[in-house]
């Protein structure tokens, strides 16, 4: 086997791989032997198929199957060897590559198209600049987590006094000119509130006492059947038909009271004793917050970084013929017009996985167990404390972090997030960092404007 490369320019080479009879010969052989010992074949004993027969009914395929390992094998093998550092995979070259015959021919070439990655390296100084955004932990932001707690660790009381939020309880009975029908739907244990109820229905239960008889009409009270199925325990369709006047005996009302902020409260956020003043319980929540606000920070980061690096290596050239041609025969999904449109895009993310690849080689990046763990463990942690889970013990963040893990599509994205943040790492000691403050109203403010 011989195999040729062609350079046509900087992006774009050909290989020519070369395949004499010497080179599969003896291959063809062992594999109709091996085939003979397996062979059934009508007339014929296995293992005693005459091999001019064999080779007469399936010489040709096994010759092409043997011939395309060996070019493959060749090819890569070459592509290995040589560390040729290609983009996409070798295509067949539709101008040059010959057609033949198995029938006839003994010696073959085979020729493919290959697309070249630009040669260069990546050099980042202090003379690069990148804004990092430091958001500012505000009043307000302290005050709504502060009112989230209180709301999420609250308790219900019973009450004497309906207010709009509480929650009614009693026996419905459906009236009939003016008193209960004794042949009309009963509903034991109904619960409502007055908030989804229109006005003139909400006023009938906002002030009334426990013990006291309310006459209103499900059908004036709420906007839909749905609400009046879900009351009354019926069907939507017979909820369509309900018309009637319903007397209801309050006989319990509940009201969820937020919680006060106190040691009671401090002990639930973030365990016994952490915490033991409203002071030190605001610090605390700052500090949570500003340790969430971190990964916003960095994601921002790495976005204006990118397009930083991008924009200084614009003068790459990449084989955009070629590109185009293995994106349309990998991808049948993928039309000319919308590889057009998109083709900029995939050059820029094209161009920094060149940059990526080359900064982690150049520091000798790796992603180890260890990172992984650490990294499923921050994650864990995060999603915890989404739900007000603060200060969970070590042991079911790492367990949580285990069963993460056991997830492939979960796993594969975790290698990829730790292998960019350590790149991202090593950007940031290189280049010049521009801190700024900024509000959380105007770090949100610079995704809209994109």
């Amino acid at each position: 086997m011989n195999i040729v490369r062609k350079d046509l320019d900087q992006n774009n080479a050909m290989l020519t791989v070369c395949i004499e009879k010497a080179d599969y010969a003896e291959k063809v052989e062992k594999s109709l032997r091996d085939y003979r010992k397996k062979a059934n074949i009508p007339g014929f004993r296995p293992g005693m198929v005459p091999m001019g027969l064999l080779k007469k009914m399936y010489g040709k395929a096994v010759t092409a199957e043997e011939i395309n390992k060996l070019v493959s094998d060749g090819l890569y093998g070459y592509i290995r060897e040589n560390k040729v550092d290609m983009l996409g995979e070798p295509m067949p070259n539709e101008a040059e590559q010959k057609p033949f015959d198995f029938d006839t021919d003994e010696s073959f070439e085979f020729v493919f198209d290959l697309g070249l990655a630009p040669e260069f390296e990546v050099e980042l100084s202090k003379k690069d600049k990148v804004k990092y955004y430091n958001i500012a932990v505000g009043d307000e932001m302290i005050n709504n987590q502060l009112k989230s707690y209180t709301g999420r660790y609250g308790k219900y009381i019973q009450e004497e006094v309906v207010e709009e939020k509480d929650m009614v309880k009693g026996e419905l009975l459906e009236m009939a000119d003016g008193k209960v029908n004794e042949s009309g739907l009963k509903v034991k244990d109904a619960t409502m509130t007055a908030s989804y109820m229109k006005d003139e229905q909400k006023a009938l239960f906002v002030g009334a006492k426990k013990g006291d008889v309310i006459t209103f009409n499900p059908a004036a009270a709420f906007e839909n059947e749905a609400e009046i199925s879900s009351l009354l325990k019926i069907s939507k369709d017979e909820a369509k038909q309900i018309t009637a006047d319903f007397q209801v005996k309050i006989e319990s009302i509940t009201r969820y009271h937020e919680s006060e902020i106190n040691q009671e409260l401090f002990d639930k956020v973030y365990g016994e004793g952490t915490v033991t003043s409203e002071a030190d319980f605001r610090n605390k929540i700052k500090e949570n917050i500003q340790e969430s606000l971190v990964a916003d920070s960095e994601y921002k980061f790495g976005v204006d970084t990118k397009e930083m690096i991008v924009a200084k290596y614009n003068n790459l050239t990449f084989p955009d013929t070629f590109l185009k041609r293995w994106v349309l025969s990998t991808n049948e999904n993928v039309t000319e017009e919308k590889l057009e449109e998109d083709f900029s895009k995939m050059i820029d993310d094209l161009k920094w996985q060149l940059i990526k690849n080359k900064i982690q080689t150049a520091n000798e990046i790796k992603v180890e167990a260890p990172d992984i763990e650490e990294y499923a463990k921050k994650l864990a942690k995060a999603q915890f404390a989404q739900y007000g889970m603060i200060g969970m013990d070590d042991e079911i963040i790492a367990n949580y972090a285990k069963d993460m893990m056991k997830k492939e599509d979960t796993l594969k994205n975790m290698i990829d997030r730790v292998s960019e943040e350590k790149t991202f790492a090593v950007i940031k000691e290189a280049v010049k960092l521009d801190n700024k403050e900024v509000s959380i109203e105007e770090f949100n403010k610079m995704f809209e404007a994109k």
